[in-house]
């Protein structure tokens, strides 16, 4: 399965993608560990787990992590940082993992970039029976700042089409597919640290930024540093993790 040509652009940005994007706090693993009712030490599989920003927080909750991930670079950065026998190459259409070996699968900002029936259907070849998938997307919230309005759009104008923003709802993907329980979501909102840098490392990670041709991107990114700089950054800043669930529909 190829990857979406915006996807492929995140083993390039796998630096900034680490420093500017928010890391998964115990809140939001406990959250989804209790909405899929996981007993300690259960198997989980973190599915297109990019640099191992949950799959990390998912380890240091004590789960049995298996990440799976298609770009060679970003495996080999995952088995330096939870251990190579964690870590499979692979893809959310072809999943190398043996049919009902995971209690959960977990996604976190890439359920947009999958052939989702294909992928629907692999996760629920490789789950338990009752068996749950959890998918994650984070919200910035920059209403706290003096250049949030600016610069989020600032932000919108340079987006191309995009299947995480423009995409049908991964709700409307479950409910087509069968098979699943109703799918819910609930929110959690932690506090993540702030900087300016951070912020441009953030916007850096952004796929369709990465993608720009090396001028356009950096016009850009001193666009947003010179409103930025202008303005006041508060230490920490909200971030919302909308946490989407279904479990396999019981017979």
């Amino acid at each position: 399965m190829e990857l979406h040509p915006l996807a492929q652009t995140f083993a390039g940005v796998a630096e900034a993608y680490e420093r500017g994007r928010p890391d998964y706090p115990p809140a939001v693993v406990g959250a989804l560990a209790a909405e899929l009712e996981l007993p300690a030490g259960a198997r989980v599989l973190d599915l297109a787990a990019g640099t191992g920003k949950l799959t990390t927080g998912l380890v240091r909750a004590g789960f049995d992590v298996v990440a799976v991930e298609p770009q060679e670079s970003l495996c080999e950065l995952l088995a330096a940082k939870v251990g190579a026998e964690r870590v499979k190459r692979g893809t959310a259409e072809q999943i190398p993992l043996a049919e009902g070996s995971v209690a959960a699968v977990t996604v976190a900002d890439a359920f947009h970039w999958f052939d989702q029936a294909a992928a629907l259907s692999e996760i629920q070849r490789v789950l338990q029976p009752g068996g749950g998938l959890a998918v994650l997307f984070n919200v910035p919230d920059w209403t706290g700042t003096s250049w949030g309005d600016e610069v989020g759009s600032l932000i919108a104008e340079t987006r191309p089409e995009h299947p995480g923003f423009d995409g049908r709802p991964w709700q409307e993907a479950v409910r087509e597919a069968g098979g699943w329980s109703e799918p819910c979501e609930v929110r959690v909102t932690t506090n993540q640290p702030a900087s300016p840098q951070r912020l441009l490392d953030f916007l850096a990670s952004m796929s369709w930024v990465a993608a720009m041709p090396e001028a356009e991107r950096a016009r850009l990114v001193e666009r947003v540093r010179a409103i930025v700089e202008a303005g006041d950054t508060p230490a920490e800043l909200p971030m919302h993790v909308m946490i989407g669930l279904t479990r396999l529909a019981q017979d």
